[in-house]
């Protein structure tokens, strides 16, 4: 005899598998070109939506589209790759709040997992586990003002802070930050110029000359790829 499923029970599984699924830009497998991992290898998966616009955005693609995965299947395409290390970025990932959820499972599968993260929306929920990359917007971003302040008190000495500089203007305000909130005391401090704002010489001898607490980096994967997607 034919019995149908009640209503309510359709409703409930609906709701646990919309609860458990992320719009996707792309997952892909590559090196990991900045912050305290560069060089590993690494599995990027890149969330779809930013509420930002820096002038000097090199992911604009990730803003719109993408494609609703579910997050155990999101787990088995990284397990695919059998990497260590997994970097989940965007966009801005804290912008879909369900990203919180496949950190958490990231970690629970005892994968190196790290968060990049834009320093405007809260980090204070993010998996303890997770090596947090957060940028503070400096202004030629053309976003300072949604630096999110409070989030330094949630930084953990794993993370790591990101500044990405534009002028000379801009570093002189990363400079008077980096000393106003004792971030180099929090957590390593990260700056990188823009790429052809600044030129990479002239950001490291600024750093050398003040005796700056910061690690200057290059993107590698602009050097190897030149942003091309999928790397």
């Amino acid at each position: 005899m034919h019995t149908s499923t009640p209503a309510n029970v359709d409703d409930a599984t609906s709701a646990s598998s919309t609860a458990e699924r992320l719009r996707i830009t792309e997952i892909f497998h590559s090196i990991q070109g900045e912050a305290d991992a560069i060089g590993w290898r690494t599995v990027f998966v890149r969330l779809t939506g930013c509420p930002l616009r820096c002038v000097w955005c090199d992911t604009e693609y990730s803003f719109y589209g993408g494609n609703w995965r579910d997050i155990d299947d999101i787990l088995a395409e990284v397990a695919g790759h059998a990497a260590k290390h997994v970097c989940v970025t965007g966009g801005e990932p804290l912008s879909q709040k369900r990203c919180l959820i496949l950190l958490k499972k990231l970690c629970d599968d005892g994968y190196d997992v790290s968060l990049e993260t834009s320093g405007a929306i809260d980090v204070s929920t993010v998996d303890p586990r997770v090596r947090k990359v957060m940028d503070l917007k400096a202004p030629d971003s053309g976003e300072s003002a949604r630096n999110l302040w409070s989030n330094l008190d949630h930084l953990l000495p794993h993370d790591q802070v990101k500044i990405v500089i534009a002028s000379r203007a801009d570093y002189e305000w990363a400079r008077s930050v980096v000393a106003e909130h004792a971030l180099d005391r929090r957590c390593m401090v990260l700056f990188s110029p823009v790429h052809g704002a600044v030129q990479p010489r002239d950001l490291a001898e600024w750093i050398i000359e003040d005796k700056l607490p910061v690690r200057f980096q290059l993107q590698l994967h602009k050097l190897l790829w030149n942003d091309a997607p999928g790397h």
